[in-house]
């Protein structure tokens, strides 16, 4: 599989950097998900580098985790993508140092429950997860409680370093 120059227009930046962080983050995001069909997995990892992922894996565990928590970020097939790739770390490099931490939080219970938490399940055992998993509680929200300054660090940080998440045209 051929590696494609991920590329994204300066006047797409222009108008999601006008429209707020969240619309920045998105055209590279977009990007990603396009590059890859949404699927990331070992075919579709090496089309992205490091800090590609990290940016798309902000997005997966922002999107996930806001509309229903840690459960459903791994029940979606995300724990892995999140808990077991260095993203905590590469979280506190871009300067979210409180939010790195609690990645490294919930990755203790996802690490002691991993079997479970990833078991297929019916819709009814799913919504039982949330009672079985109030671990996770208090994390999502801290992360509510901080998604916006997290974002808005993410977002400055990919602005300082345009050259490693994308080529601008």
């Amino acid at each position: 599989m051929e590696i494609k120059k991920i590329a994204v227009s300066d006047a797409d930046l222009r108008k999601g950097a006008e429209e707020g962080m969240d619309a920045f983050l998105k055209v590279f995001t977009d990007k990603y998900i396009e590059v890859t069909g949404g699927d990331i997995n070992a075919e579709t990892m090496p089309l992205l580098n490091g800090y590609q992922h990290s940016l798309l894996g902000y997005h997966f565990f922002r999107e996930e985790v806001l509309e229903g928590g840690f459960v459903q970020l791994i029940q979606n097939g995300y724990g892995p993508y999140i808990f077991e790739n260095p993203f905590a770390k590469a979280m506190r490099m871009f300067g979210a140092k409180d939010f790195a931490k609690l990645i490294y939080d919930a990755k203790a219970i996802y690490d002691a429950n991993k079997a479970d938490l990833q078991k297929e399940r019916t819709d009814e055992e799913f919504m039982a997860m949330y009672e079985q998993y109030e671990a996770f509680d208090d994390l999502e929200e801290q992360f509510m409680d901080m998604e916006e300054m997290v974002t808005a660090t993410i977002a400055e940080y990919v602005d300082e370093h345009l050259e490693y998440f994308a080529e601008i045209e």
